[in-house]
C-alpha cells in the first residue's frame, strides 16, 4: 500500500467511523419512546415501588381498550349502514334503453308486447333498488338483515331482501315473463346490460352515524377526584389500580401535550445516548484504537447494539411480549467470539443501559442482564465447539432464573411473590441463544470474520484440499504439521491466537502443490529438477509458491485471515540460495532484486509474525549436521535476529520481549523434535552347546 493509499484510507476511517455512530444515535434516538410527564412504572400484579400517590386533577376512569372494544362491537351489531337511490342511474338506462330500440338489432326485431314487458320489468326492478353483491351479502349476514334508505332528509329501515344484486335482479326478471312469451327471446335481447346499481352506499352519513352509535358507549367507568388516594408504597397493583394508573397517565400527557414529541425530552434522550455512545466510541479510540480502525468491526458492534436497542424500544412502545424474551446475551455471545472479551462486556453495557430507560422497572432489569452478560463471557472463554454455546446457554438460563428469584426475595421478602410465566420468559431467551449458533456462519460470510468454529473445521487433515496437499506433495505436508506445532506453542506464549497460527500453518504452503518436485521437502536422494535452470527460473518457481497459493485458496473459498499467512510467510525476503548463486556465478554485474524477491507483504499480525519465524526455523532445522541446545540455539537466534534486522516485522504489534520468548520456544520444540533416541540393542545369537567328552 502506498502512501496516498495510506493516506486515503486513514482519511476514510477518520470520517467513516464517527459517521456511523452519528447514524446510531439518531437512529436510537428518533425509535426512543415518548412518555410525557408520567414517570412512574408499574406493571399489575406487581407491588409500588414508589410513595403515597394521590389524584393530582379529576380525571376519569378509562376501560381497558379490549372492554372498550368489545362494548362497542357489540352494539355495532344493531347498526344499519346508510344508502341513497342514485336516481340518474335508472333514467340514463332507460335512455339508453329506447335508444337501442332503433339502433340494436337484438332490440328492434322483438315484437312491440315483448318491448312493452321489458320496459315495465326494468323500471320495477329499479324502483325496488339494486345494489352490489358484496354490500347485500354483508347487511344479509348481519344481526338486523337491514339498512336504512336515505331520501332527502329522511331516512326509513329496509329489510335487506327487498333489494336486488344485478344477477338476482336479471334472473327476477326472466323468472317473471308471461307465459305467451319466449324466455329465450328476452334472454337473446341482452338486457343484462341495462340492469345497474341504483342503491349506493352513502360514506359519509353512514361514518357520521356510526360514531354516534360508538358514542353511545361512555369509555369510562368513573371518576377520581382530586387528592383521593390512589395507592401506597408496597401496595399490589391490582386490576382496579392497574385501570387508574393507566388513566392517570394518558390524562397526565394529554393535559401536558406530549403524546406525541417534545422538544426537551428529545433533547435529553438524545444526551444520554450520545453520552453512552461517547463513552463506547472513546474505549475503541483510546484502548481498542485496532478494533477503531476497523471499519467492519466497528459496523457489527453498532449494528448489534443499534438492533437490540431499537427492539426493546419497539417492544415498550408496541407492548409486543416481555422484554426478558430479547436475548441480549447474544451481543455479549458475538463480539465476545470475534472481538474480545473487555470489548463485548463494554457494548452489553452500553446496549443495557440504553435498553433501560425504556423498561418498566429498569433497576432489576440491568441487574439482570449485567449479571447474565459476566456469566456469557466467563462461560464463553473461546467458540470452538458447539457444545460450549449449548452449554453456556444453560448457565445464563440458570444465572436469569437465580438472579429473578434473588431479587424477588429482596424486593418482597417472600419466595410466594416469584411469578412462574417469568421462567417461560427466561426458557424462551434460552431457545434464542442457542439459534444464535447459526448467526455465526452469516456474520463470517458477511464481515469477512472468522470463528474459533471455523478454524476446527478448516483445521480438519481430512479437508478436501489439505488432503490433496499431503498426497501430491508429502513433505511439504509434514513441513506445515511441524510449523503449526511451533507457531502454536508460540502463541500461546505470547498470548496470541493459537488456533489460527494453527490453521494458517496447514495452508501457508499449498501453492507448492503446482510444483512439488522443486522443493527440497518433496524430492527424493539424487532428484534435483534445479539442476541446468537459470537462478532466476529457479527463483520464479519458488517465489511463485506464493502467488499459486493465494489462486488455489481463493479458488476453494479459505477466509482472507488464511490467505494473510500465505501472502506474509515469506514477506518480502528472498530466496537467498538462488540469490547469492547468482551473485557468485555473475561478480561485477548489476542484478534485478526483484527477480528474486518475494510479493509479500510483511507480517502485519502477532500471528503472521510468528508464523514467518516459526516457517523459517523448522525449514532450516533439517540442514543442520547435529541437533543439540547449542546448535539448534545458534540457529534460532541467527535466522529471527536476521529477520529482526531485515525489518520484516516492523509492521506486527510484536515486542523484543516477545521474540525473546518465541525463541525460547522454539529451541524447546525443536530440541524434542530431534531428541536423540536410544539404540535398541540386538539380540546375540545363541552359542552353540559344547559338546561333553567322554
Amino acid at each position: 500500500m502506498n502512501l496516498k493509499s495510506k493516506r486515503k484510507f486513514r482519511l476514510r476511517t477518520r470520517f467513516f467511523v464517527p459517521a456511523i455512530f452519528i447514524l446510531a444515535i439518531t437512529l436510537i434516538t428518533l425509535l426512543f419512546p415518548r412518555q410525557g410527564e408520567f414517570k412512574y412504572s408499574f406493571s399489575e400484579g406487581r407491588p409500588w415501588q414508589y410513595g403515597l400517590l394521590t389524584a393530582p386533577f379529576d380525571f376519569p376512569i378509562y376501560k381497558p381498550a379490549v372492554q372498550l372494544k368489545e362494548e362497542q362491537d357489540s352494539i355495532l351489531r344493531y347498526y344499519e349502514p346508510y344508502y341513497i337511490i342514485d336516481e340518474s342511474i335508472e333514467k340514463n338506462t332507460m335512455a339508453e334503453f329506447d335508444a337501442d330500440l332503433n339502433l340494436s338489432t337484438k332490440l328492434k326485431n322483438l315484437p312491440p308486447a315483448y318491448i312493452l314487458h321489458l320496459r315495465n320489468s326494468l323500471q320495477k326492478i329499479y324502483q325496488a333498488g339494486i345494489m352490489r353483491s358484496e354490500d347485500y351479502d354483508r347487511i344479509f349476514n348481519s344481526e338486523t338483515q337491514s339498512l336504512r334508505l336515505k331520501k332527502g332528509n329522511l331516512a326509513e329501515s329496509k329489510n335487506i331482501e327487498v333489494f336486488n344484486t344485478i344477477r338476482s335482479a336479471y334472473e327476477q326478471l326472466l323468472d317473471n315473463t308471461p307465459q305467451n312469451m319466449d324466455v329465450e327471446m328476452i334472454r337473446s335481447a341482452d338486457v343484462n346490460k341495462y340492469i345497474r346499481e341504483n342503491i349506493v352506499y352513502d360514506a359519509s352519513t353512514s361514518e357520521k352515524a356510526r360514531e354516534e352509535f360508538i358514542q353511545q358507549i361512555s369509555p369510562s367507568t368513573g371518576m377520581v377526584q382530586m387528592g383521593q388516594r390512589i395507592i401506597d408504597q408496597g401496595e399490589i397493583v391490582n386490576t382496579h389500580t392497574f385501570e387508574v394508573l393507566n388513566s392517570l397517565k394518558r390524562v397526565t400527557e394529554e393535559r401536558s401535550g406530549r403524546t406525541g414529541s417534545n422538544g426537551w425530552i428529545i433533547f435529553g434522550q438524545l444526551l444520554l445516548v450520545v453520552l453512552l455512545f461517547g463513552a463506547f466510541y472513546a474505549y475503541l479510540l483510546f484502548f481498542r484504537p485496532h478494533e477503531f480502525k476497523n471499519r467492519k468491526h466497528v459496523m457489527f458492534m453498532l449494528l448489534l447494539i443499534t438492533t437490540f436497542v431499537a427492539l426493546t424500544a419497539i417492544t415498550s412502545q408496541l407492548n409486543l411480549f416481555n422484554v426478558y424474551i430479547i436475548p441480549y446475551a447474544i451481543v455479549t455471545i458475538l463480539i465476545r467470539t470475534f472481538i474480545d472479551s473487555r470489548t463485548a462486556l463494554f457494548a452489553s453495557l452500553v446496549t443495557i443501559i440504553l435498553s433501560s430507560l425504556m423498561v418498566p422497572f429498569p433497576f432489576e432489569f440491568i441487574v439482570m442482564q449485567i449479571a447474565v452478560a459476566m456469566v456469557s463471557i466467563f462461560m464463553l472463554k473461546e467458540l470452538s465447539e458447539r457444545y460450549q454455546l449449548i452449554r453456556s446457554s444453560f448457565f445464563i438460563l440458570l444465572a436469569y432464573s437465580l438472579i429473578y428469584i434473588g431479587l424477588v426475595m429482596h424486593l418482597e421478602g417472600s419466595i410466594n411473590k416469584i411469578d412462574p410465566v417469568i421462567f417461560l420468559y427466561f426458557f424462551i431467551n434460552f431457545i434464542f441463544i442457542l439459534f444464535s449458533y447459526s448467526l455465526i456462519y452469516l456474520i463470517e460470510k458477511s464481515f469477512g470474520f472468522i470463528s474459533g468454529v471455523s478454524l476446527v473445521e478448516l483445521s480438519n487433515i481430512n479437508k478436501p484440499l489439505l488432503k490433496e496437499l499431503s498426497e501430491k506433495a508429502p513433505g511439504t505436508f509434514q513441513h506445515s504439521l511441524q510449523v503449526s506445532n511451533l507457531g502454536m506453542a508460540a502463541a500461546v506464549k505470547i498470548g496470541a491466537n493459537a488456533s489460527l497460527i494453527r490453521t494458517g500453518a496447514l495452508y501457508h504452503d499449498i501453492g507448492k502443490m503446482m510444483n512439488p518436485a522443486f522443493f527440497t521437502e518433496n524430492q527424493s536422494p539424487g532428484m534435483n529438477p534445479h539442476l541446468g535452470l537459470p537462478f532466476e527460473e529457479s527463483a520464479r518457481i519458488i517465489i511463485n509458491h506464493v502467488k499459486d497459493g493465494v489462486k488455489i485458496a481463493q479458488k476453494n473459498g479459505l477466509p482472507q485471515q488464511i490467505i494473510d499467512f500465505i501472502e506474509t510467510h515469506h514477506g518480502t525476503s528472498m530466496p537467498k540460495y538462488f540469490y547469492i548463486s547468482w551473485k557468485n556465478a555473475n561478480p561485477g554485474k548489476e542484478i534485478n532484486e526483484n527477480l528474486f524477491r518475494y510479493p509479500g507483504p510483511n507480517p502485519f499480525s502477532k500471528e503472521t509474525a510468528i508464523m514467518m519465524m516459526a516457517d523459517a526455523v523448522e525449514a532450516a532445522s533439517r540442514s543442520l549436521p547435529e541437533y543439540n541446545e547449542e546448535s539448534i540455539r545458534n540457529l534460532v537466534d541467527k535466522l529471527i535476529d536476521s529477520q529482526v534486522e531485515e525489518g520484516y516485522f516492523k509492521l506486527a504489534p510484536i515486542t523484543f520481549r516477545d521474540i525473546a520468548g518465541i525463541k525460547d520456544i522454539f529451541v524447546q520444540k525443536l530440541k524434542i523434535i530431534y531428541h536423540t533416541r536410544i539404540a535398541y540393542p540386538t539380540l546375540n545369537a545363541p552359542q552353540p552347546k559344547p559338546k561333553l567328552v567322554e
